[in-house]
């Protein structure tokens, strides 16, 4: 994923990841959600274009589609207040794809950072998938902090070193990337855990149930 691409990803998923914590309300997500998926739709199709049949930039280039998708989908859902269970599905084949371009970058590029970033977007959608599809809403809130976490970690942070040429992918670096992240997501299941007496219940219509006064978060998490 380019930079440039990466910064504004940071953004949308920061964005999402709020509004499942029930700070933004779901439509307040949705001119972010509409511009960033068309980024991801129209330059990966521009790199394909102009890839002359070259296998590693199409791959480069072919994982942008399924955010671009993501984002497309969640400004819709908040629009029109669509049913999330399909996005929750397709979740799930992003989960397992995004699994599969992380093991490509130790492989291919010899990258553990984008390794770590791709296996933590990975983890990510699999939290949207058992969010939307089965319904755990008792995970929207640590899901949201996650989201929050993987787009300043994952996106904003190796977007900014790479626009500054600072980025050095390193072992290290990729280790202590998947350490944080894994720290952050434990930490977040464990406060939602301790906070399960004072939320709502799966099959709520937000972090407060369905008479709640807090802003609604029903479906906007992707990111």
């Amino acid at each position: 994923m380019s930079s440039v691409g990466l910064l504004y990803v940071g953004a949308v998923l920061c964005v999402n990841g709020l509004v499942q914590i029930g700070l933004v309300r779901p439509r307040g997500a949705t001119v972010l959600n509409f511009t960033v998926g068309a980024m991801q739709m129209v330059f990966p199709t521009i790199l394909v274009a102009g890839a002359n049949g070259d296998p590693g930039a199409i791959l480069a280039a072919s994982g942008l589609y399924l955010f671009g998708i993501t984002y497309l989908w969640v400004g819709a859902i908040g629009a029109f207040d669509l049913p999330a269970d399909g996005f929750g599905w397709f979740s799930l084949y992003v989960a397992f794809t995004a699994a599969v371009f992380g093991g490509a970058a130790v492989v291919l590029q010899s990258d553990p950072v984008a390794a770590a970033m791709w296996w933590l977007w990975s983890v990510l959608w699999f939290l949207f998938f058992l969010l939307e599809a089965l319904g755990r809403t008792r995970l929207r809130v640590p899901t949201g902090w996650f989201a929050i976490f993987c787009g300043l970690g994952t996106c904003t942070v190796p977007a900014l070193l790479q626009l500054l040429g600072l980025y050095a992918p390193s072992a290290a670096a990729g280790a202590a990337l998947g350490l944080a992240g894994a720290t952050v997501l434990a930490f977040a299941l464990l406060r939602g855990r301790r906070s399960l007496p004072a939320a709502a219940g799966d099959g709520a219509a937000g972090p407060g149930g369905p008479d709640s006064t807090r802003i609604p978060a029903r479906i906007v998490i992707r990111s």
